[in-house]
């Protein structure tokens, strides 16, 4: 029992640490330059490509901030426009796609992943999901009616101010990290210490399997479900480590959850938009089972027709 809080504590520190070296410089970066114009101007920089997924030049906006800061920020930025219900959901899609990208994608080069297959993979199902509900869904053209979320105001307008309350929210980024990862990592080294980590693997092995991953991706598909890319990050990491876990299920897993990370979470936030969430969260789920599978299929296919040519040099 004592090594096994000694182990994963120790394991537990290291990994938040290893995290937010990451975490820390992008958040304080990004702060910062919410506060500057070069967001503005990046949104005004794409709003006349905005037609093509529905959406009026404004709503570039929320797409902008959203993607360099997180999902709340981007809600925020979308409460502050009168937007169509069709506006809102298409923003709430490519937003569940590609949020964050700056800090989520770093980590998921920090877990082993190659940076340029997560923002191909992610802008991708962003863009190309906004184009095909633009296409198909032909209402939502009345008024969002927002709900109970409210707006929010950035106060600090000097220099000096906002570098302190970036200092403050990079502070508490890496905060809250060491409190969701510290204990996260304390239940899985008792877990597996106590042997129940096999029974769950075992219990997982279908859902795997059937995404073409082995059963020793379990505990990285999970953290990546249920908390999230930058948080379940350090249950990944240690999952890399210590099941062997091959390059082709990390990408595997990493293109899974890269459409549908934190699923219940990044979804239930979009209700106070007055948006249909069900739709969404069918749609995440739906695409991530559909691309991994094709992914894995491909990829079996290559291996095979390699096996083959191996093969017949030999003979």
């Amino acid at each position: 029992m004592k090594n096994s809080f000694k182990n994963g504590l120790q394991s537990g520190i290291q990994t938040t640490w290893t995290l937010s070296k990451v975490i820390f410089p992008i958040t304080l970066f990004v702060s910062v330059l919410q506060h500057t114009p070069v967001l503005p101007w990046l949104a005004k920089l794409i709003t006349p490509i905005m037609g093509i997924f529905g959406l009026s030049g404004e709503a570039a906006i929320p797409l902008v901030i959203g993607n360099f800061l997180n999902l709340y920020a981007g809600i925020g930025a979308i409460l502050s426009l009168d937007l169509t219900v069709k506006e809102v959901f298409i923003l709430a899609l490519m937003l569940s796609f590609s949020h964050n990208l700056l800090i989520e994608s770093s980590v998921a080069a920090k877990v082993g992943m190659k940076l340029w297959i997560i923002l191909i993979v992610r802008l991708g199902l962003a863009f190309s999901s906004a184009i095909v509900v633009n296409l198909v869904w032909h209402g939502g053209n009345e008024l969002a009616q927002y709900g109970f979320t409210s707006k929010q105001n950035v106060t600090p307008d000097k220099w000096l101010e906002i570098i302190g309350f970036s200092l403050q929210k990079a502070c508490l980024g890496v905060l809250q990290l060491a409190l969701i990862v510290i204990p996260l990592m304390l239940v899985i080294q008792f877990l597996k210490d106590l042997g129940l980590l096999k029974t769950f693997t075992r219990w997982m092995a279908p859902v795997t399997k059937m995404l073409g991953m082995k059963e020793n991706t379990s505990m990285t598909l999970v953290a990546g479900l249920t908390i999230g890319l930058a948080f379940g990050a350090g249950v990944m990491i240690q999952a890399v480590k210590e099941d062997n876990v091959s390059y082709k299920d990390l990408t595997l897993a990493f293109i899974f959850l890269v459409s549908c990370h934190a699923v219940v979470e990044d979804t239930l936030i979009f209700i106070p938009l007055g948006i249909p969430v069900l739709p969404l969260l069918i749609i995440r789920l739906a695409v991530a089972i559909v691309l991994t599978m094709i992914i894995a299929a491909i990829w079996r296919k290559v291996e095979e027709v390699s096996l083959r040519k191996e093969a017949t040099y030999e003979n």
